[in-house]
């Protein structure tokens, strides 16, 4: 398949000016429509680029180490290699995929709460060091499973909503840091640094305040033991929105220079992941099932009550939460799609309810809202799809995994290429794109009608 397909030899298409992201929608929505109609992400990599020069203008002292759970996809991470950014893995295949790029073992680090002794071993052959801890079993499973390990204590921090059960989900308390520091000067395991993780960190500022304050308590706390800790992780909980970060930033620069200052010799790091992808990919589905249900039958019962009589339009679409809306099973999408297909302004709206195709009471993926009418065979598209749902998914039902089509601007890459970060792996990846051409997977390119 040729075209900008995410597979073995994945391409990324460069866009000149006179083509957009809408213009690759509609030519793929044109190919889908004619060759099975089954659902597609768009990537715009270009978008991972503004998003890294954002943090480095915003965030400059703390150096990325970009999640791999939230998006594990091929084009993802061949640019933040690039870019330079380390990588956070939680388990043995994440390790596999960076390592493949080059990624040097110093920039990645295994960040799981609970791991695997063979994954613990796997990480100790390639020789990636720095891994967390946050309880006695776990410290002393790496101590019989990697000699050269350096650990990051992971510490609980408070949640301002009172959710005790999540504040001590993963992480541990002050108290226990001295004991685990007991334990690992017996078994002789070095501790390196601290790690703590603030949920949402866009509206806890009072949680970063504390989490840093109780790090400078276990690097303090360290030297008793004679430990010199030299790394702290703020974790990760970024959202992509601008304003969040620099937030963010207001926060935490100041009690970084306070706790951490430069001559300290502390290197700050953090593991954004959503904050790289989430606005970068958009997914297109299609509509393959509609049933109209009037006000008043029973299937109404969890949506808004229509006026007039009016129906309530089910439509089912080719990609659910056992697919590429997986991490929506515990959260409820409120992203309204936007209609793909054309519709006058003063068109009537119905209230609405999305499900995927599994037949299954949980795949809904919008309970309500207000859309036109739609038919069979019409495209809904999704914005900010690429953070939880891009990654290795098992097949459900004969549904696969939609292919992923990779574009980036021409000024994204000359942007790239200017500030030196185009490999030559990378660059055999890239294909021009003329706005004169149509984009087709099955014949290459062809010229625009």
């Amino acid at each position: 398949m040729k075209g900008f397909l995410e597979d073995a030899n994945y391409s990324i298409g460069l866009l000149d000016e006179g083509m957009n992201i809408a213009d690759v929608i509609d030519n793929y929505i044109y190919e889908h429509t004619l060759t099975g109609k089954n659902s597609f992400f768009i990537g715009d990599l270009g978008n991972l680029i503004k998003q890294h020069i954002h943090w480095q203008n915003v965030m400059a002292p703390i150096k990325p180490f970009y999640s791999l759970k939230c998006n594990s996809t091929p084009g993802v991470l061949e640019i933040l290699s690039a870019l330079g950014t380390g990588f956070a893995c939680s388990n043995k295949t994440e390790m596999a995929l960076v390592q493949d790029l080059g990624v040097s073992p110093e920039n990645i680090i295994f960040t799981s709460p609970c791991k695997q002794a063979s994954q613990i071993k796997y990480a100790a052959k390639i020789g990636v060091n720095i891994l967390t801890c946050d309880n006695e079993l776990e410290l002393k499973k790496i101590a019989r499973n990697h000699s050269n390990a350096k650990l990051l204590l992971h510490i609980a921090t408070e949640d301002i909503n009172g959710d005790e059960e999540m504040t001590m989900k993963f992480g541990t308390t002050l108290k226990n840091c001295r004991h685990l520091m007991e334990c690992a000067k017996e078994l002789n395991v070095q501790i390196v640094g601290v790690k703590f993780h603030v949920s949402n960190p866009c509206m806890e500022s009072q949680a970063y305040k504390d989490a840093i304050s109780d790090a400078r308590c276990v690097f303090d706390m360290a030297e008793e033991f004679g430990f010199t800790l030299n790394m702290l992780n703020i974790g990760g909980g970024f959202t992509d929105h601008e304003l969040d970060l620099e937030e963010i930033n207001r926060v935490i620069i100041p009690l970084l220079g306070t706790y951490f200052p430069e001559e300290s010799g502390v290197t700050v790091i953090a593991e954004p992941g959503c904050y790289y992808v989430s606005s970068a990919f958009t997914l297109a589905v299609n509509i393959f099932a509609k049933k109209a249900v009037q006000s008043g039958d029973r299937l109404l019962n969890k949506l808004e009550q229509t006026q007039n009589d009016e129906p309530v339009f089910f439509y089912y679409m080719n990609d659910g939460v056992y697919g590429s809306f997986g991490s929506k099973l515990s959260e409820n999408l409120t992203t309204i799609p936007e209609v793909h297909k054309k519709y006058k302004e003063d068109e009537p709206l119905f209230a609405s309810s999305l499900w995927g195709p599994s037949c299954d009471e949980l795949d809904q993926i919008v309970e309500s809202c207000l859309l036109p009418e739609l038919n069979i065979g019409d495209w809904l598209l999704f914005d900010n799809m690429g953070s939880g749902s891009l990654g290795e998914q098992p097949a459900f039902n004969d549904f696969q995994r939609p292919p992923i089509y990779y574009v980036m601007s021409i000024r994204n890459w000359c942007e790239m290429q200017d500030a030196g970060f185009i490999s030559d792996t990378l660059m055999k990846n890239f294909c021009f794109v003329p706005s004169c051409i149509q984009l087709s997977s099955e014949d290459g390119f062809s010229i625009a009608a």
